[in-house]
């Protein structure tokens, strides 16, 4: 038995509907290479990929005459990378994610593309105590300035809005995921930057989070392809784990609790000396609720098979902290705590000694 994108399994000799082929770009991902299996499912793909894969062609997106490349495609599909080329890249419109993403819709448009399919993030809504719990895809796009990824996928959904204008009777498809779980270092990235900002809490207490897996993305993707939906939404699993939740399954890791201008201190210090992958600006994500509704696309047909709860079981090795009791486990962040506050001291006191030095 094949299995239909949209409709479950098929019999293998049933004939597949013959048509115009998709473009799928980031097709070397792991999250690209499932979009491409289930598209494969309805018809033919050109998968295109930095690395190939997929049974694609590689492809650098950022040089090549994409053109040629695209002719023939009434859909086209920019998967691209989920967490951004880097979440540091300080400049929206120098970003290599950006120009890349420009290039696949000027592309797109020359080959007269009826639909485009462009992934975003829910870090464009941003974190931010007054957000609605849950954003829906009404809700006024504020991504942190200081996050890389959430300004540069908020530029990227301006410009698919300019394309979608410039091209009369074309629909455009935005997929904004909250973080992915379950793929590669290229999908997981963002899940794997906001786990370790959590571990340096805020003593007011945990945020809600959501966690999506990577065949429900791809899920996503394919019905917004194969169906054309034209607009923005949300990809989330239902619902989202409270905080209490969050702690519970993430018990092997201790967190170290530290009022927030001093937590925002140490997020930097631990970015700046390479000792955690959690920009500055990631850290509003950590301590804010940015949870989003899937209402829309649950409407237009897609059904999440994982739970935030099975997302993040799945997409999270175990560490050898879960297997401790839950009191060695607190002897264990107390200890850090005492060391960071130990390091927090030698740091404000070497900052005292580097001063007076400089004094004539």
């Amino acid at each position: 038995m094949a299995t239909d994108p949209l409709r479950g399994p098929r019999p293998d000799d049933e004939p597949r509907a013959a048509g115009p082929p998709v473009v799928v770009t980031g097709a070397d991902t792991a999250l690209g290479r499932e979009v491409v299996a289930r598209l494969r499912e309805a018809g033919p793909v050109v998968a295109l990929g930095a690395g190939g894969g997929a049974g694609g062609r590689s492809v650098d997106l950022a040089t090549a005459d994409l053109k040629p490349l695209f002719e023939g495609a009434e859909v086209v599909v920019h998967v691209g990378t989920p967490s951004g080329a880097a979440l540091d890249e300080a400049s929206a419109a120098a970003s290599a994610d950006v120009a890349i993403a420009q290039r696949v819709l000027d592309a797109a448009g020359d080959v007269d593309a009826a639909h485009v399919v462009v992934l975003s993030s829910a870090t464009v809504y941003g974190a931010w105590a007054n957000n609605a719990m849950p954003l829906t895809e009404d809700a006024t796009l504020r991504p942190v300035p200081e996050l890389a990824l959430a300004v540069q996928r908020a530029e990227i959904e301006r410009r698919v809005a300019e394309w979608r204008q410039a091209h009369p009777g074309k629909t455009a498809t935005v997929l904004r995921p909250v973080p992915v779980v379950g793929g590669d270092a290229a999908s997981d990235g963002l899940a794997r930057a906001l786990h370790a900002a959590r571990r340096v809490a805020d003593i007011e207490g945990d945020p809600p989070a959501q966690f999506l897996h990577v065949d429900d993305l791809a899920a996503a993707i394919a019905l917004a392809a194969v169906v054309r939906i034209d607009g923005a939404r949300n990809v989330a699993p239902d619902g989202w784990l409270r905080g209490a939740e969050y702690t519970a399954l993430d018990a092997g890791t201790p967190k170290v609790r530290l009022p927030a201008k001093i937590g925002d201190r140490i997020s930097r210090l631990r970015w700046k000396l390479g000792l955690a992958p959690t920009p500055p600006g990631l850290v509003a994500y950590a301590r804010h609720p940015w949870v989003v509704a899937n209402d829309r696309l649950r409407a237009d047909g897609w059904e999440p098979e994982h739970s935030n709860e099975e997302a993040f079981v799945l997409g999270t090795p175990a560490t050898a902290l879960a297997t401790l009791s839950p009191r060695r486990r607190q002897e264990i962040a107390l200890g850090v705590t005492g060391a960071v506050g130990a390091a927090a001291l030698g740091g404000a006191a070497w900052a005292v000694v580097r001063h007076l030095r400089r004094r004539p």
